[in-house]
């Protein structure tokens, strides 16, 4: 684990980033459209960041899968909440 993390919350933008290392790296998509994890160039997750994290409400926690590659089986809940999706022409 991280001896140091860093967040970054970005007000403006809507946009908040974790990072557990400062290795370089890129943004990766998950499953959930608000989350991208951050990976480095073998595929271990640096961190993750969340778009429009005011959207989120307190009842019902954002889970996201952060998984590097090679692991199939990890997971991880990120401690915000989500509204339930809105359907667009549904």
């Amino acid at each position: 684990m991280a001896e140091k993390i860093k967040v970054w919350f970005d007000a403006e933008g809507d946009f908040l980033e974790v990072r557990f290392s400062d290795t370089a790296g890129y943004a990766k998509a998950t499953a959930h459209d608000a989350v991208m994890e951050r990976v480095d160039a073998q595929g271990h997750i640096t961190g993750f960041s969340i778009l429009g994290v005011s959207r989120f409400n307190k009842n019902k926690p954002l889970e996201a899968d952060l998984v590097p590659e090679g692991f199939e089986s990890a997971t991880a809940s990120l401690a915000l909440h989500d509204k339930p999706a809105k359907k667009s022409g549904a």
